[in-house]
């Protein structure tokens, strides 16, 4: 049974203030003085195995995981591999904490995808900061990804199986690219995926929701369309699914801060577009 401290209902439209970690210990003690360290910071979730601590990440967006390696049931180094490995969960730091301060022990950690190792006993602060730093990094890159106009989505990728579902997304998107009414629905049924599923990985992953990722994948790639300088503004608009070229530029513009003309005359000043 999940000894969950802070319960938070899952739902596709949660707003939640503070990042969502997820701690996960055999020992109770422990937990608890995690739990009063860390929870005024984020909001903090709970599990006592590497079995229970998988069915947490089945129902709730986490940033980051932090996991103890030696215990029942399942342990961290497998928990550490089952989430790296998992197209759902592949993009979720992990934070592991051991008493092992093996050479081995550590290699180890980092073979299956460990993000940060940290030794027991540890100071409370050393990790609050641990964890602040993953995320800050994290949201550093989701921001630049968002805001720059050829920044591919590979950029976001933080292991083998990201690379492989953000490939495979984008392929999809790119295939939609000019079908006006392709929506998180279609989106779904191509990845194979639930929609639930799809919405948190794609909102952990990027910070977007699935229909604005796949805005921001037309405007991206009308960016190298304009990049290319052969085709007019409008034929871009059409051919990246917007039904008119005022409402592609009203979005470009929203995402980049700059007219598509801006754009083109940024890059190739010696040509203008219309």
């Amino acid at each position: 049974m999940e000894k969950n401290l802070n319960q938070i209902p899952p739902s596709e439209t949660e707003e939640i203030l503070k990042p969502v970690i997820l701690i996960v210990d055999d020992n109770e003690d422990i937990l608890d003085f995690m739990y009063e360290d860390l929870s005024e910071k984020f909001t903090v979730l709970t599990a006592m195995n590497g079995l229970e601590a998988l069915e947490v990440l089945d129902e709730h967006v986490v940033q980051v995981v932090v996991t103890d390696v030696m215990m029942p049931k399942m342990d961290g180094f497998e928990l550490c591999k089952r989430i790296k490995s998992g197209i759902e969960s592949s993009h979720i730091p992990v934070v592991l904490l051991t008493a092992k301060n093996t050479l081995e022990s550590k290699i180890e950690g980092l073979e299956l995808g460990a993000d940060v190792y940290v030794e027991k006993p540890f100071s409370p602060e050393f990790l609050q900061v641990q964890i602040s730093s993953l995320i800050k990094n994290r949201d550093k890159l989701k921001a630049y990804f968002s805001s720059s106009p050829l920044i591919h989505i590979k950029s976001m990728a933080h292991s083998k199986a990201d690379e492989i579902f953000l490939e495979k997304l984008q392929q999809v998107i790119n295939v939609h690219m000019e079908d006006v009414d392709f929506d998180v629905s279609h989106l779904s049924d191509n990845m194979n995926m639930s929609r639930p599923t799809l919405y948190r990985k794609i909102k952990s992953i990027s910070n977007l929701s699935p229909n604005e990722l796949i805005n921001l994948t037309r405007l991206k790639k009308a960016a190298e369309l304009l990049n290319d300088g052969i085709l007019r503004i409008y034929e871009i608009a059409e051919k990246v699914g917007y039904t008119s070229q005022t409402q592609f530029g009203r979005q470009f513009l929203k995402q980049f801060g700059m007219s598509p003309s801006d754009y083109i005359n940024s890059i190739h000043p010696e040509k203008r577009k219309s």
